[in-house]
């Protein structure tokens, strides 16, 4: 794989992803204050409707953050050269998920002070709160610097076998493909950016050609160079 064509997060991106973790961490400590002030307070039969509330409370707080944390590495994505710190950096949210309960659903079990009724009831719904942020905040296909770079390199192919110029395509602030002709009608007389498709990559996360500027393409470039997976695009509606 060429140099030219491995991801690198741009500054805006690392920008960005910079807020999404900070508010992500915002979100977790708001979750875990949560917890301890429902430890210490709520766990009692006579407060077990407001131990419930709680617990809905932490569960929307540890989600909101796992998501948050998910469109941060998106756009500032870890290297797999890296194991420990990849699995750390795509797995956080999970792990954040299951603190944000763990220490509540052992107390709640062992608390000798609270009814069984209660005690059932309650560490029944931490526990599905439990699992539940922990599932939301796990990450089964985590972004990587080597999944992106692939994946350029996969776009930078199929627009030479469509005689684009993978250096000079065009994109708008707030579209999401990019384009290999700046008269295209999705984006004649938008304000566009200008560069290659990695560069649309990094700095918009942009990972599709439009349509219409393929099927315009397509009409020019041999048939038999066009690979198949381009095909489908050319032909889906």
């Amino acid at each position: 794989m060429a140099d030219t064509n491995t991801f690198k997060a741009s500054p805006e991106a690392k920008g960005k992803a910079k807020q999404f973790r900070i508010f992500a961490m915002i979100a977790w400590l708001l979750a875990m204050a949560g917890q301890v002030f429902a430890i210490l307070k709520l766990i009692s039969d006579e407060t077990l409707v407001w131990l419930i509330v709680a617990i809905a409370i932490i569960l929307v707080l540890a989600i909101t953050g796992s998501t948050l944390w998910k469109k941060a590495n998106k756009l500032d994505p870890a290297s797999e050269a890296d194991p420990t710190r990849f699995f750390i950096q795509n797995q956080l949210g999970a792990i954040m998920g299951v603190l944000a309960f763990l220490p509540m659903v052992a107390l709640i079990l062992t608390n000798k002070n609270i009814s069984g009724k209660t005690k059932g009831i309650a560490g029944s719904i931490a526990a599905v709160a439990m699992v539940a942020a922990g599932i939301t905040g796990a990450d089964f296909n985590p972004p990587s610097v080597e999944k992106y770079s692939e994946e350029i390199n996969q776009q930078n192919a199929a627009a030479k076998s469509l005689n684009i110029n993978s250096d000079n395509v065009y994109w708008s602030k707030a579209g999401n493909k990019y384009h290999a002709y700046d008269d295209c009608q999705y984006v004649k007389g938008k304000a566009l950016s200008n560069g290659s498709i990695k560069q649309s990559w990094e700095e918009k996360g942009i990972s599709e050609l439009c349509k219409v500027c393929a099927k315009k393409a397509a009409k020019v470039a041999v048939p038999a160079e066009v690979p198949s997976d381009v095909k489908e695009l050319i032909e889906s509606e």
